[in-house]
């Protein structure tokens, strides 16, 4: 394995929206899934060598459970909720062959779902535990006893049945951890190891003094014994007062570890935080003094491995990307995909009342710190009240959009508390729209610009001002860019996209 002679910066890792991350390594390669909430396909896995490069794996699931709040039907959502919190685990079997294990809860159905496999890119296969686990965490020790670490202030370890179907009848069942009292946020986020006989609960909390989150870890010397702990990083990396806590350890092949952590970093979202860990009389120390350093070196397992990007361009010229995510489940009777000529059609099929209830929007995620992305839409086929467009998807949206109004089409910048609101007639059925986001030291900002002809030497004009994004715990994600349409007045339109293009930086 070669170093890494990192001269910049490692953190953020993927600069994009990957919280809650967990993360193993099977043999030479690093797995890590997060938090996907209520987009689908869901529960993104990513690959890595080194730790600090990722790229796309798998999805493990395409849609869930099918509810109408899944669905966005009857005025119904899952914003906020759905999967969280993934726990991946990877047993290994004495004849060398082994499985993948991937455990959450999600929260808009109160159920805790287990997804097992036994090469990453699936088939998954789909079951439920008996039992609501908040941020649970998996542990298959090595008596063959099974157990799941979950909970908020109170932190719960249960004996799961060797199928891992529910409890263990008579099987242990208790209190681990009490972060009871905490005015802001207890102890959660559990992730359960046993390590050279030794068993620790790694969980985030905040300082009780003021809201920072903090990672905490406890340790005992068996299952049964008391878990003594403490905290083991308060620290924000001087960004803004955002602390770094909650995710995964793991080692490499040469016995170095790692935990991969998140940072609240405003509207982008939640971004993984790589920090080195050392023991010290086998208790674990985060960091160097306290800190995590900006840079440090790290070694590949896959030295020359070119890694796809997780955010990326599209032509719709072949199928979808994998960088793409619906925002709920989709209805694809209403997509119709010309891969031929390079165009993803949409159909409305129900009568909306804003953005956020569009069936078959298509997102990416957007990238720290700041980003770009331009698309063209043709909205010859859309009906009166109709909105076909480019968005900011988040709680605070903001977009900019062909709409048809009085029998004439316009452009449109609208956003969801209505401070951005402009009307621009345009010629043709066609514009091309293009969207700037500024996330830096929480900025925040988005800008919407427009052409009225498709062309490069048209010149870009601004719609509006600029608006202000607001991560928010009514969706709880980070922001994204969307190619959404929906109709406010009759269904059966249908709008299409075409050459969308993504930018690592505002030009």
């Amino acid at each position: 394995m070669e170093m890494i002679n990192n001269t910049n910066p490692i953190n953020p890792i993927t600069r994009l929206d990957y919280p809650d991350p967990d993360v193993i390594r099977v043999d030479d390669t690093y797995y890590m899934v997060s938090t996907t909430m209520h987009f689908m396909p869901g529960c993104e896995i990513l690959r890595s060598y080194d730790l600090a490069d990722w790229e796309h794996a798998a999805y493990v699931y395409d849609t869930l459970d099918g509810t109408p709040a899944q669905r966005l039907q009857n005025g119904e959502n899952i914003y906020g909720k759905g999967m969280w919190a993934a726990s991946l685990r990877y047993k290994k079997n004495v004849d060398g062959t082994g499985r993948f294990y991937i455990c959450f809860v999600a929260n808009d159905t109160h159920k805790t779902y287990l997804y097992t496999a036994e090469n990453i890119e699936g088939p998954w296969e789909k079951k439920y535990i008996e039992g609501f686990y908040h941020d649970c965490s998996l542990l298959f020790d090595d008596d063959g006893s099974v157990y799941i670490a979950y909970g908020n202030t109170d932190i719960y370890i249960t004996q799961l049945k060797e199928d891992l179907s529910g409890p263990m009848e008579g099987g242990l069942h208790r209190l681990a951890v009490s972060d009871a009292g905490n005015p802001y946020l207890g102890c959660e986020g559990t992730h359960f190891y046993k390590i050279n006989g030794r068993y620790y609960l790694f969980c985030i909390h905040s300082r009780r003094d003021r809201w920072r989150r903090t990672q905490c870890c406890f340790v005992s010397d068996s299952i049964r014994g008391e878990f003594t702990g403490k905290d083991i990083l308060d620290d924000d990396r001087g960004y803004c007062g955002q602390g770094v806590a909650q995710g995964g350890i793991v080692d490499t092949p040469d016995g170095r570890w790692y935990a991969m952590l998140f940072q609240d970093s405003g509207a982008v979202g939640r971004l993984p935080i790589l920090v080195p860990m050392t023991w010290q009389n086998d208790f674990p120390v985060l960091g160097e003094q306290g800190h995590i350093p900006e840079k440090f070196a790290l070694k590949s397992t896959r030295p020359d491995y070119k890694y796809h990007p997780l955010v990326e361009s599209d032509d719709f010229r072949g199928a979808l990307k994998n960088c793409w995510q619906f925002n709920h489940e989709p209805d694809l009777s209403l997509i119709h995909h010309d891969r031929e000529h390079g165009w993803w059609k949409v159909e409305t099929g129900v009568v909306c009342r804003e953005l956020t209830e569009a069936v078959n929007t298509i997102t990416q995620r957007m990238l720290y710190p700041s980003c770009a992305a331009e698309v063209t839409v043709d909205g010859s086929q859309i009906k009166e009240g109709d909105y076909a467009g480019l968005c900011a998807l988040q709680g605070s949206y903001c977009m900019i959009a062909l709409t048809r109004c009085g029998g004439m089409l316009y452009i449109a910048a609208i956003a969801k508390d209505a401070s951005v609101q402009t009307y621009i007639p345009v010629e043709g059925g066609q514009a091309r729209f293009r969207l700037e986001a500024d996330f830096a030291d929480m900025k925040d900002t988005v800008s919407l610009y427009y052409q009225s002809k498709s062309n490069s030497c048209a010149r870009w004009e601004k719609a509006g001002s600029d608006y202000r994004l607001h991560f928010g715990l009514d969706h709880f994600t980070g922001c994204r860019f969307g190619l959404t349409f929906y109709s406010t007045m009759q269904p059966g339109g249908t709008a299409a996209f075409s050459d969308f293009r993504y930018e690592r930086g505002i030009r």
